[in-house]
């Protein structure tokens, strides 16, 4: 544990932070895996919403947006073929 006051705020904020990034990663990466096994509009649709939120919260960074992006793109590709 830390004995400066500033690390122990840092530790803390940290924890809130974390707390409340973990479940909007969460819901982003299902929303892409549910994109990327059932494509449709509505879930290519939400799966984008969550990325672009994501990454507007900078939870994730910009490349792994455009890589996330691209995946749940090719296989909707794949499916309207």
């Amino acid at each position: 544990m830390a004995n400066i006051k500033s690390a122990k705020k840092r530790i803390e904020v940290n924890r809130k932070k974390n707390a409340n990034n973990v479940p909007k990663k969460s819901a982003m990466k299902t929303a892409i895996k549910k994109a990327v096994t059932t494509p449709s509009t509505e879930t290519v649709n939400e799966a984008y919403k969550r990325i672009d939120k994501a990454l507007a919260k900078n939870i994730i960074t910009k490349n792994k947006a455009a890589r996330a992006k691209a995946r749940v793109s090719k296989s909707n590709d794949k499916e309207n073929k």
